[in-house]
């Protein structure tokens, strides 16, 4: 299922058109009869949120024809109508509505939807359906297999260092960081989802916010995580023991530089930090 919101951009739906051109056993789900008749009954709010979401303007109207994807991350009843909170999903490219258009067959939308200002819930696979449909242009990997199907979450902090326990103390460190900045961190070696352990990295890379790159001693598994993460638009904080480890392609990019000490990875920690609260926009305290 997905969420559908049309002419609604602003953070705020009219209750009287919620679940619109939704199918009655969807909006049973939603919300559900009193009586266990056919109308609906309160909207269980809940029952909406992180369901991928789609939300783009009325076709036709003078405003930006752009729509974005991602799920709608908190909604509460502001009078006669929910106010809610729509969290893009930043590796999706915002999309011109004609190519939404164009797919309205398989995206369970009628035409003249397009035109109406409501909030819907389709019985669809929204991800599949844009990857097939809408985004079918872009060459498709033919080695990794993205999880396209899952959103980027914004609390996660995906680290890509060489495994050893000389590196442990410098997980720590991360870590130590990355809680600092109110978020959380994962290695590859912290989730055992796939049985390749390939997957659980792309997977790690595909929902994280930013992704921490430790290129110390030149690992080739790092630089190449790397290079996948920049290329899905990730921000990549660099750090490293030396800076003669790290490739001539990347040297622009400023790097984070620690010793491997008690000292230096306290270092490390506070820099960490500092960088996810410029990137994330929160104050440094």
């Amino acid at each position: 299922m997905y969420n559908l919101l049309v002419g609604y951009t602003g953070g705020e739906a009219g209750a009287d058109r919620m679940l619109e051109h939704t199918s009655n056993e969807i909006r049973q789900y939603i919300a559900p009869s009193l009586d266990g008749s056919n109308t609906r009954g309160p909207i269980r709010a809940e029952r909406l949120l992180n369901l991928p979401a789609l939300v783009m303007p009325e076709t036709g109207a003078d405003v930006p024809q752009i729509a974005r994807v991602g799920r709608i991350s908190d909604i509460v009843p502001n009078g006669r109508n929910y106010r809610y909170t729509f969290t893009p999903n930043s590796a999706i490219d915002p999309i011109p509505t004609a190519r939404i258009e164009a797919a309205y067959d398989a995206l369970d939308i009628v035409l003249w939807e397009f035109q109406r200002t409501h909030w819907a819930v389709k019985d669809v696979d929204l991800y599949r359906v844009l990857d097939e449909h809408v985004t079918m242009a872009r060459p498709r990997p033919k080695v990794l297999k993205f999880p396209t199907e899952q959103l980027v979450d914004p609390g996660l902090v995906a680290v890509m260092m060489p495994f050893g326990p000389g590196f442990e103390p410098v997980y720590d460190a991360i870590k130590e960081g990355v809680e600092a900045a109110g978020m959380r961190c994962l290695r590859a070696d912290d989730i055992w989802e796939r049985d390749h352990i390939m997957d659980d990295v792309l997977s790690l890379i595909w929902r994280a916010r930013v992704v921490v790159s430790d290129l110390s001693g030149k690992n080739p598994n790092v630089f190449y995580e790397t290079g996948i993460a920049h290329t899905l638009g990730r921000d990549v904080i660099l750090v490293t023991q030396a800076l003669a480890d790290v490739p001539f392609d990347l040297r622009p990019i400023r790097t984070l530089q620690y010793l491997n000490n008690g000292e230096g990875r306290q270092a490390l920690a506070n820099g960490v930090t500092k960088r996810l609260q410029t990137l994330t926009g929160e104050p440094a305290y």
